[in-house]
């Protein structure tokens, strides 16, 4: 298996292709051969969840039988053409699962891979959840500061702020140097642990999901360079 996500930026004059974009594209990525699960996503503006979406960036996050099937799609079809026509930047992860846990639209999207702990170098977290309406303002609440401590934490390199809907069903795909970095910030960081024992005291979500990937490519640009250039 192999996971993409795909983050294009559309030209300032090109958004409403961009808004057009979220529906056209369901039916040819409902039909692409390979790909057996996929996401249109919005994005935040600063790096995390955001209130306020960037209208001139979007993503796509899909799962692929094979390396030759996300190929394929990305040479020759009708998504990435339109990809290509009005965006002015187009960045590409592909990773391949190492730990996944919970669901996504009732779905295990990444399969139950097996932990490899023989695994050393960077790391993609994706962290995913719908957030029940009653627990929404508790958790926009928490962001900027939790968005602010990921930024400044030693071996953080990068993140994405992504979502199906508005307000409620959020997620962020971020990347780090190691997974011990990643663990460090996440359980050894006293205001992100206090917000983590948050959600599971005031039952925050009504589905969420964790994954952890091997970056095993990355090409384009996301803000004028590839993050992970010389890294992998």
């Amino acid at each position: 298996m192999i996971v993409s996500l795909t983050i294009v930026r559309y030209k300032k004059a090109f958004v409403p292709f961009a808004l057009l974009a979220m529906a056209l594209h369901r039916l040819p990525l409902a039909l692409q051969h390979g790909c057996s699960f996929w996401k249109l996503l919005g994005t935040g503006r600063n790096g995390t969840f955001d209130l306020e979406p960037d209208w001139r960036q979007w993503g796509l996050l899909a799962t692929w039988d094979s390396r030759e099937d996300f190929n394929t799609f990305y040479k020759s079809s009708f998504i990435s053409g339109w990809w290509r026509l009005f965006g002015t930047e187009i960045w590409t992860v592909l990773c391949t699962p190492i730990q996944s846990h919970g669901k996504w639209d009732g779905k295990q999207p990444f399969g139950k891979p097996e932990s490899n702990a023989n695994y050393i170098g960077p790391i993609c977290v994706l962290t995913r959840a719908t957030i029940r309406f009653k627990r929404l303002k508790n958790f926009w609440s928490h962001v900027d500061e939790v968005a602010s401590l990921m930024s400044k934490a030693p071996g953080y390199i990068t993140s994405v702020g992504i979502g199906e809907a508005p307000v409620y069903r959020q997620a962020t795909f971020s990347i780090w140097s190691s997974e011990e970095a990643m663990k460090s910030f996440a359980y050894k960081s006293k205001e992100h642990a206090e917000v983590i024992k948050k959600t599971r005291q005031e039952d925050w979500y009504s589905e969420e999901l964790f994954a952890r990937f091997k970056p095993i490519a990355s090409f384009g640009t996301i803000n004028g360079h590839d993050p992970l250039e010389n890294i992998i």
